[in-house]
């Protein structure tokens, strides 16, 4: 075996020992089990995210979310040919850390004023929101890093999701339960950022990495049919649980069936194929659940829902036809997985949808849904206009730190 073989192996065996002595260490001088008074004092704080009010041990809603970025998020991975079941075990690698190294950066910054980190089943579940941003950055550089590289990109992409997500959620009380901001566009422009700076000029080796066979469409069936059965609880996981009629699911589940029929409408308009192929139709589904990521628990009316999911199920089709060999040829992206047709675009577009429904929101039409959607709106801190402010500033910020974040990291 060549030698640098060799020393990558073992740089890449001590890298992962290093860490997990590491966060060993950090959890057992500050982790500990979720105190049963921790939700109601959470809740009491103006600057507690909503994600860590841990209502419980809500086991089934866990279950789906952990299902949704395993099995979701981690076959979309095995997107190349003739490194399918390498890229996945290097998905389970990246959830493996980056779920331990999210609770603690987290816990850092919404919890560590207590002196201690609490776990529960909501800081469980927003370690997986994180970890499925860095599966859609890496997403942007698959094939062309190796794993030590995958490592380091989630070690710094883990840290500044966390202080994008702790500026927008909990500074500026942006409403983003499903993370069309902190988890979509965040991690598509992140790891589009990281892309550029590795840019290769050589492409016969890019060319090789993107064969593909029957293998990449079978993981595109099997992880589509995920995202059609989990994805709404992903989405609605941390949005309002008082009993009230499930916003975030329905509107989701509207947008999912649109974006997937504007894939049948399209393609054969714009390719040869009579049928969309199957990571088109897997393409259009991610697309209808980035777009409701923020607007998804507000006032989108089903008919709203199906057309955003129309016009988000689009942009993949045309993006990657159109736009990603400008952006290849001219900005010198490499973008693998397509992470920007699919994530960041329609991210954008979901965070001007809950702009636009933050300013029309009024308190006849939400009811009591209005002071859990929009806490400091209800209580009178901030107008309607004011949150429509910050949520539509919320979209710079996330650019912002996601591009400087990604080129730091590359």
């Amino acid at each position: 075996m060549p030698e640098h073989t060799v020393a990558s192996r073992l740089q890449l065996s001590g890298l992962c020992f290093l860490l997990q002595i590491l966060t060993i260490i950090l959890f057992a001088v500050f982790v500990r089990y979720s105190r049963e008074s921790s939700a109601g004092l959470c809740s009491q704080q103006l600057n507690c995210s909503w994600r860590n009010q841990d209502l419980g041990f809500q086991h089934p809603c866990f279950r789906d979310v952990h299902l949704q970025v395993l099995l979701g998020f981690g076959l979309l991975m095995a997107f190349l040919g003739r490194y399918g079941p390498g890229s996945a075990t290097i998905s389970i690698l990246i959830v493996a850390f980056a779920i331990q190294w999210a609770v603690l950066i987290q816990g850092f910054l919404y919890f560590f004023p207590n002196d201690k980190i609490y776990v529960g089943a909501q800081s469980m579940i927003s370690a997986d929101f994180c970890t499925a941003a860095i599966l859609i950055s890496t997403g942007a550089v698959l094939g062309r890093v190796n794993p030590l590289q995958m490592l380091l990109l989630t070690l710094l992409g883990v840290t500044l999701f966390a202080l994008n997500e702790y500026i927008l959620l909990s500074l500026m009380g942006v409403s983003d339960n499903g993370g069309s901001l902190t988890v979509h566009t965040f991690g598509a422009y992140f790891g589009l950022m990281v892309s550029r700076i590795l840019h290769q000029r050589h492409e016969d080796k890019r060319k090789k990495q993107q064969d593909t066979g029957h293998q990449p469409d079978v993981f595109a069936v099997v992880g589509t049919i995920y995202l059609w059965i989990f994805w709404p609880s992903f989405t609605s996981a941390t949005t309002v649980q008082d009993d009230t009629e499930p916003w975030a699911v329905l509107n989701t589940y509207f947008s999912l069936v649109a974006s997937t029929l504007a894939t049948f409408v399209l393609s054969p308009v714009l390719y040869e194929e009579s049928t969309p192929r199957m990571v088109q139709i897997q393409d259009a589904t991610l697309a209808g659940m980035a777009v409701m990521g923020m607007a998804g628990e507000m006032l989108v009316t089903p008919f709203g829902a199906l057309i955003a999911g129309f016009l988000a199920g689009l942009i993949p089709l045309l993006g990657f036809r159109f736009l990603t060999p400008i952006l290849h040829s001219r900005l010198k992206t490499q973008d693998t997985c397509g992470v920007h047709n699919t994530h960041g675009l329609p991210g954008i577009l979901g965070a001007l949808l809950g702009t636009l429904l933050t300013a029309l929101a009024t308190a006849d039409a939400y009811g009591g849904r209005l002071e859990l959607i929009f806490p400091l709106v209800a209580q009178g801190s901030r107008t309607v206009a004011t949150q429509a402010l910050c949520q539509f500033c919320a979209l710079p910020v996330t650019l912002l730190l996601a591009t400087l974040g990604g080129c730091l990291t590359g």
